[in-house]
């Protein structure tokens, strides 16, 4: 498998599984609290890999909330549009 193969697959969230469940306003504010652990620094190696890795886990739930967002609001534009109208 070549690297762009493995990033393609990639799934931050399956080594974080709790993090599925969570809300985008709650995968938002832990991400941001993650945000700022990272930057303050002071933390042991593995403690700030395993930090990162979970914000990549909240970034692609945020992600994953935004998208559906977004498919619902083009759904819901489409739906009101008029066949044919000019705009």
């Amino acid at each position: 498998m070549t690297k762009n193969e493995q990033d393609e697959h990639f799934d931050p969230v399956a080594d974080h599984p709790d993090v599925a469940e969570l809300g985008y306003e709650q995968a938002r504010d832990e991400l941001a609290d993650v945000v700022k652990r990272l930057e303050a620094g002071g933390l042991p190696l593995e403690d700030s890999l395993s930090l990162w890795e979970r914000g990549e886990a909240l970034a692609a739930v945020c992600e994953r909330h935004l998208a559906g967002a977004r498919e619902r609001v083009d759904r819901a534009l489409a739906a009101v549009e008029e066949p044919g109208e000019d705009r």
